[in-house]
């Protein structure tokens, strides 16, 4: 067999994975072949939507599932041993491994990029590939896990069977916080990009430690509620039978498929707490204010809760002085991880003084360029009345018979202290315009609107507009505000387009 004729599927079928297997590598459990690992950049050309193409690991060899320690990249064996190192160096800082491999099937490169072998860099023979338990000693020398520590790390991800798996980054984002808290870090700092899914990527921190046992009582706080509710229904529900909300209302909230759950409430309607419960999920506004009997959080221990998670804590818990911060420094022994997309630094508010450094950013432009988060692309659509503004004609009625003031009205006066119909018709015919033109009317569209009057109208207007896809399904077209229970139940509902 000449084994320069073999393509590189061959080489690493004949050669490759049988030196794994011979060093001792699971191949069901931690080897895997041939992962992709993003999506590949959407490219827009007008109205035609493409995609890049996504990069593809060879091989990635993890300790136990979601823990990846190294990467091989293979190719033919008409190249030399080593041509594939720089694009493995490449995939291994996206992936944050730390063994890097390249091989034609004669032999490996091994790069060490901890920095802790010398040379960084040698050659290795094809029955000489590192066995699992000596990378993996190298990787906890490297991080200085002890015992307990590495007990921590490896704890195992939250799996339900369906094939369902974190992205790359959140995986990254998971371990990098794990790792921190092993080592006895207690203010966490995690920048994500909205829409990268930082609630899944707490939910696998939270799963992993509550399993360990390294925490036991943990608070989720966010500051709109249906953050909180939508969080219990969908990526917090394996938490259900020990998860409660720190609410006296009752709620039904339906979830992405469409059936409906009812929310469990750490609270009787005296506002008396069941402290029964190991997971809890608050309003920030809901559990302080300004008045003491509005601090519900003081009714818990200060040592009640180990971890705190607060989603976008930039919005409030970033102020010394904000009532968000009260709770944070009330419970000042749990360990507190920080989510956001967009911290801030400023004057007189800063994320960072307060947790930290990020553990771990995932950057718009990253998920982007990954392919995960879609480029953005600004339609402008001027409304002459917009531009020019509007002036009545004298001793013009509205349809309520009162007189309009007489005096020219622009944008910033529309749908507060003057509606026109015909804007907001005008409105909801441009989007369906836009969204048939795009081929796909199903589109999800976020509609935002000046307060809840409004808000009615344009779904009103938008009815009317698509009127064959409401006759198909009546929660096309869903308003969502704050006083609307039946909006908010659908929140997570895929059968709803136009929010």
């Amino acid at each position: 067999m000449d084994k320069r004729s073999l393509s590189e599927r061959d080489i690493c079928t004949k050669f490759i994975t049988p030196a794994l297997r011979r060093a001792g590598w699971d191949e069901q459990l931690q080897i895997r072949e041939e992962v992709s690992f993003t999506k590949g950049r959407i490219i827009v050309r007008g109205k035609l939507v493409s995609r890049g193409k996504g990069k593809r690991a060879d091989y990635i060899l993890y300790i136990k599932p979601n823990i990846p320690i190294a990467l091989i990249e293979a190719k033919d064996n008409s190249h030399s041993v080593g041509d594939g190192i720089q694009q493995a160096l490449d995939y291994a800082e996206t992936l944050n491994t730390p063994f890097v491999f390249s091989s034609n099937g004669d032999g490996f490169v091994f790069h060490d990029r901890t920095g802790a072998s010398t040379p960084r860099e040698v050659t290795l023979a094809l029955d000489d590939f590192p066995a699992p338990d000596e990378l993996w000693a190298r990787y906890r020398d490297w991080k200085g896990l002890d015992p307990a520590a590495e007990a921590i790390v490896l704890q195992d991800y939250y799996d339900d069977g369906s094939g369902k798996e974190p992205r790359y980054y959140q995986v990254n984002a998971v371990n990098a916080t794990m790792e921190a808290i092993a080592r006895g870090q207690d203010r966490i700092l995690l920048v994500m990009a909205t829409g990268t899914g930082k609630t899944y990527t707490a939910f696998q921190i939270i799963w992993r430690l509550w399993k360990a046992g390294r925490k036991k009582r943990i608070l989720f706080l966010a500051d709109r509620n249906v953050l909180i509710d939508q969080t219990m229904v969908n990526d917090f529900r394996p938490f259900a039978g020990a998860m409660a909300k720190l609410s006296t209302h009752a709620r039904t909230i339906e979830r992405a498929d469409g059936s409906t759950e009812d929310l469990t409430l750490a609270l009787d309607r005296r506002r008396r707490i069941d402290t029964a419960y190991e997971v809890y999920l608050g309003l920030n506004q809901a559990i302080t204010g300004p008045e003491d009997h509005q601090k519900l959080f003081r009714e818990f221990s200060p040592d009640f809760f180990d971890l705190i998670v607060i989603d976008e804590c930039h919005r409030g818990s970033a102020a010394a002085d904000s009532a968000w911060r009260e709770i944070l420094e009330y419970f000042g022994t749990a360990t507190q991880i920080g989510l956001t997309a967009t911290p801030k630094e400023t004057k007189y508010v800063s994320n960072i003084e307060y947790f930290g450094d990020p553990v771990f950013s995932y950057s718009l432009k990253q998920g982007i360029r990954d392919g995960f988060l879609a480029p953005y692309k600004v339609v402008k659509v001027h409304i002459d009345r917009d531009i020019q503004g509007y002036r009545p004609e004298k001793g013009q009625l509205d349809r309520d018979g009162e007189e309009i003031e007489d005096r020219i009205y622009n944008a910033g006066d529309f749908d507060r202290t003057l509606v026109i119909d015909d804007r907001t018709k005008l409105v909801a015919q441009k989007v369906t315009q836009f969204l048939k033109e795009s081929g796909d009317r199903y589109q999800k569209t976020i509609v935002f609107c000046v307060d809840q009057e409004h808000a009615a109208r344009m779904r009103q207007a938008l009815i009317n507009e698509n009127a064959d896809l409401v006759a198909e399904n009546a929660r096309y077209v869903m308003r969502i505000t704050g006083n609307d229970s039946d909006g908010q139940a659908s929140h997570g509902n895929r059968n709803a387009h136009f929010r």
